[in-house]
C-alpha cells in the first residue's frame, strides 16, 4: 500500500484477529476439566522459569550482528550501519541490546508473540527498537492483506501502527496464519497438571503435612464426649504450629489414618515427571534446568550441545528471519542480513579448541589471525597466511608425475 493510500485512509480494517490478549486468556488457554491456565502463572513454575531463562538469556548473550555479503561469497560485519548498533549494543536510549532481546524472547516463550516498535531515520534505516508488552497489542487484518497493530498504554491511550512499523516475532503460527501460539497454550494440559500438583504441595505445606484420620473408640460414646475428644485433639495438633507430635490416647482409643502419604501416592515421582514434561515443551534437556537424577558427566556435556542444536539454533533462525523481513528493505536484503553468532556455545574446553585450531591450521583452512579472532586476540603481521601440507598436491599434477616416471 502506497504512502498516499495511508494518508487518504484507504487501509481499512477488515477483520479483528481472535487472538486479542484478554480474549485469548479467556478462551484459548483453557485446560479440560481443570479450568484456565494463566500464562503468567504457568511461566512461574520453577522448571518453566528455568527453561525460559536458559533460552532467553543464552540467545540474548550471543552476539547478533548485521553482515554484508562480499564479492567473494564471504561476509563482513556492517558495523557502520545503524541497525548493527541497535542489535549489538543498544535497543534504544533506555534499553541495552541484551535487555531488549531478552524481553522479546520472554514474550515469545510465554505469550507466543513478541512485538517491538521500529524507529527509523530519514534514510529509512532502523535506529531503535522499542519492545511492547503483548497484552497491550491487538492485531487487525486489513483489506489489502497487510496487518495493522493497535497499541495501548497504561493510561488507556491507543495508537495505530502499520505492518512496516512493527517487528512481530511468532513462536508458531496459529490457524489464522497471523498470530503466534504460546508453547504454554500448546501444552496447557501439562502445565495444568503441574500447577495442580504445585497447589496440592502448597496446601500440604500450609498444614505442616499433618495427617488426617479418625479416633476409634472401643465402645459408643455420647455426642458431648465425642465433641470434647475431637476438640482436645484439634487443640493439641491443629492449634499449635510447633508440636512435639506425642499424644496420649487412653481408654482403648485407636488412631486410624485416612490420608495417603506423598510417598504412597507417588506424588514426588509425579511431580518429577511433570517437570520433565515442562522441559520437553520448551525442547530444553533436563540437566540444563537442574533435573540431574540420571545425570552423568558424558550426558551433561552432550545435553549442553543438544541445547544449542535442538533448541537455541531453531529459535535463533526464527528470530533472524523475522528481523531480516521487518528491519531490512527488499533491496537491503540482497546484500545485508542479520545473524546470531552461536560459535561461542559450541567451543568446548580450551584443550578441545586448541586441538581443533591445530588441525585447521595444519590442513590449511585456518590462518593465525582467524584463530586469534576467535580467542579475542589482536591480529599479527603475516597472520593472514595459510599453510599447505607438503604431502598434498593437485590430483592432475600427481598423475602427470607418475606418467613421467
Amino acid at each position: 500500500m502506497s504512502f498516499l493510500s495511508r494518508i487518504l485512509g484507504r487501509e481499512t480494517r477488515e477483520t479483528v484477529a481472535t487472538s486479542d490478549p484478554s480474549l485469548a486468556e479467556f478462551l484459548g488457554h483453557r485446560a479440560n476439566g481443570t479450568g484456565v491456565v494463566d500464562a503468567n502463572r504457568a511461566s512461574g513454575l520453577a522448571v518453566a522459569q528455568a527453561c525460559i531463562s536458559v533460552i532467553s538469556q543464552n540467545l540474548a548473550a550471543m552476539p547478533m550482528n548485521l553482515y554484508q555479503r562480499s564479492a567473494n561469497g564471504g561476509r563482513d560485519r556492517a558495523s557502520g550501519h545503524p541497525l548493527h548498533g541497535v542489535l549489538h549494543d543498544r535497543f534504544n536510549s533506555q534499553m541495552t541490546a541484551f535487555e531488549g532481546r531478552e524481553f522479546l524472547l520472554v514474550s515469545l516463550l510465554t505469550n507466543g508473540n513478541g512485538y517491538a516498535q521500529i524507529e527509523t531515520n530519514a534514510r529509512g534505516q532502523v535506529v531503535a527498537l522499542h519492545p511492547l508488552h503483548p497484552s497491550n497489542v491487538a492485531v487487525e487484518r486489513l483489506e489489502s492483506g497487510r496487518l495493522r497493530y493497535r497499541v495501548s498504554d497504561d493510561r488507556g491511550h491507543s495508537k495505530i501502527l502499520l505492518q512496516g512499523e512493527i517487528l512481530h516475532l511468532r513462536y508458531r503460527l496459529g490457524k489464522d496464519g497471523v498470530m503466534g501460539v504460546s508453547p504454554i497454550q500448546l501444552a496447557r494440559e501439562t502445565f495444568s497438571l503441574a500447577l495442580t500438583q504445585q497447589d496440592q504441595a502448597t496446601r500440604q505445606a500450609s498444614r505442616a503435612f499433618r495427617a488426617e484420620g479418625a479416633l476409634v473408640f472401643p465402645q459408643s460414646i455420647g455426642g458431648d464426649k465425642k465433641a470434647d475428644a475431637l476438640q482436645i485433639l484439634r487443640d493439641r495438633v491443629e492449634g499449635q504450629v510447633e508440636t512435639s507430635g506425642i499424644l496420649v490416647l487412653d481408654g482403648g482409643v485407636d488412631w486410624k489414618s485416612l490420608s495417603i502419604t506423598a510417598k504412597d501416592a507417588e506424588f514426588l515421582d509425579s511431580r518429577k515427571l511433570s517437570n520433565m514434561d515442562v522441559a520437553r515443551t520448551f525442547s530444553v534437556p533436563p540437566t540444563v534446568v537442574g533435573i540431574t537424577d540420571n545425570a552423568t558427566y558424558s550426558n551433561v556435556d552432550g545435553e549442553s550441545r543438544a541445547l544449542v542444536v535442538r533448541c537455541l539454533a531453531p529459535m535463533a533462525r526464527r528470530i533472524e528471519q523475522a528481523m531480516n523481513a521487518a528491519l531490512l528493505t527488499v533491496e537491503s536484503r540482497k546484500r545485508l542480513f542479520v545473524e546470531h553468532d552461536l560459535a561461542g556455545l559450541m567451543r568446548g574446553d580450551i584443550k578441545a579448541r586448541y586441538e581443533a585450531y591445530r588441525i585447521g591450521r595444519e590442513w590449511g583452512w585456518l590462518s593465525p589471525n582467524e584463530i586469534r579472532a576467535w580467542e579475542n586476540l589482536s591480529e599479527i603481521d603475516g597472520g593472514g597466511e595459510y599453510l599447505s601440507p607438503l604431502n598434498m598436491t593437485v590430483l592432475g599434477e600427481r598423475e602427470g608425475e607418475d606418467d613421467g616416471k
